[in-house]
């Protein structure tokens, strides 16, 4: 009898313990961290224009740069921009698929079209001490 009321104790206890051992991955996307996004894509999103000409020259050339990649790099400013306004607007609200994740669809390695999560960083960079490689 003893072993059955021990038994039905640590049921009963066991019931009021949901540990979760593991964190997931969307626990790193909250509310402080998308207002915090939704302002550096505000402040800095016009660092796409001179990001942008310079990758178009160095895959296409002088001309592609000066007509293609300042429409594109102005493009993909003002919707850098949009985006970190709309975060500003929403950051305590998660709106991308119920989660905190980015508005801007994530850059694939296999595309230049894709969108990091913060902007790009100009001139000297900490991580790269002597040269940039892109």
């Amino acid at each position: 009898m003893r072993t059955l009321l021990a038994f039905l104790l640590v049921i009963g206890l066991s019931s009021f313990c949901h540990g979760d051992i593991h964190d997931p991955p969307s626990n790193d996307y909250g509310p402080t961290r998308k207002l915090g996004r939704g302002v550096s894509n505000l402040l800095f999103g016009v660092a796409e224009l001179p990001t942008t000409v310079a990758k178009i020259n160095q895959h296409e050339g002088n001309s592609a740069a000066g007509g293609y990649g300042v429409v594109r790099g102005v493009g993909r400013s003002a919707l850098r921009i949009g985006a970190g306004l709309a975060e500003i607007f929403t950051f305590p609200v998660p709106i991308v698929r119920g989660t905190y994740y980015p508005i801007l669809e994530a850059d694939t390695h296999w595309i230049h079209a894709g969108y990091k999560e913060f902007p790009p960083e100009l001139g000297n960079e900490s991580k790269y001490p002597y040269v940039r490689h892109y």
